[in-house]
């Protein structure tokens, strides 16, 4: 590691660190849990001290596991979770936030998220959001998986204005959102934050992405995060339980892709030339 790794800002002023930390899949196996722990607490170490959670991953199970791993550090991270769309009332909104609460060990989410477009309407989830704001449980709000035109429309409703940020599926195999849905963040400063940047391990066995990380003398993983940190305003949160995979995904943060590499990159991995519907895992 070479360096610190760049931030990236929210229109509220707040600044994180481009490079974070997944959790998916954590807090489902007892037997793994000093793994993840550790895996977490390397990833803060290492300055990726923004984490990504939610009360449906392993049913509030990456929340306990995330919980320990910041226990005695809470100041140094940015912690971001999300509510289920069917808890999505104003009232359950709150109550789903409390319990993360509980489970995380903190007075505080930094960024809590509606994890999908559910049955509930947007304005009540938004209510929930800002009863909780006023509350000093939250301190800022966003979304999840949601493209265009529904950004569009939550940004209409009252109070909407105040999404700080939206979470989608991104990485080079999954470009869609870059014909319209970055375009549009970029241009109301929201970051964009990139789950899946490996594309669940499928990128690891592109043989073309393969030979261009041999060429550079870097993973195949690194070459496709620090083609996510090469775009404007985009936050990958790359899962991993292994502390050495974490340090292998933070040394992506030094790579500093050149014009001709992200042309190479274009030509394997088109971006897109219309509109495409939003893809989510």
């Amino acid at each position: 590691m070479t360096g610190s790794i760049q931030q990236i800002g929210f229109a509220d002023g707040a600044n994180v660190p481009a490079l974070g930390l997944g959790t998916w899949h954590m807090g489902e196996d007892s037997a793994r849990a000093r793994d993840e722990i550790a895996a977490l607490r390397t990833g803060i170490d290492l300055g990726m001290t923004l984490i990504d959670t939610a009360e449906m991953y392993a049913s509030g199970g990456a929340e306990d596991i995330t919980g320990a791993a910041i226990e005695g550090r809470r100041d140094e991270v940015f912690l971001v979770s999300k509510v289920l769309p069917y808890n999505a009332s104003r009232e359950g909104t709150v109550a789903a936030c409390e319990a993360s609460l509980k489970r995380l060990g903190t007075d505080r989410i930094d960024l809590y998220l509606l994890h999908w477009p559910g049955r509930h309407a947007l304005e009540e989830t938004i209510a929930g959001f800002e009863d909780l704001l006023a509350a000093g449980k939250i301190l800022r709000w966003g979304v999840s998986n949601f493209d265009t035109d529904l950004m569009d429309s939550l940004t209409g409703l009252p109070g909407g204005e105040n999404c700080a940020a939206n979470q989608v599926l991104y990485n080079l195999g999954t470009r869609g959102i870059e014909y319209d849905l970055k375009p549009w963040m970029d241009a109301r400063s929201m970051p964009v934050m990139a789950y899946c940047p490996l594309d669940e391990g499928r990128l690891l066995k592109n043989p073309d992405l393969a030979g261009m990380a041999g060429r550079l003398g870097v993973t195949p993983a690194q070459l496709a995060i620090a083609f996510l940190l090469s775009r404007e305003g985009v936050i990958p949160i790359p899962k991993s339980s292994n502390p050495e995979r974490v340090r292998e995904n933070r040394a992506a943060a030094d790579i500093k892709l050149t014009g001709a590499q992200l042309a190479e990159l274009d030509r394997m991995f088109p971006p897109p030339r219309s509109a495409q519907p939003l893809q989510m895992v």
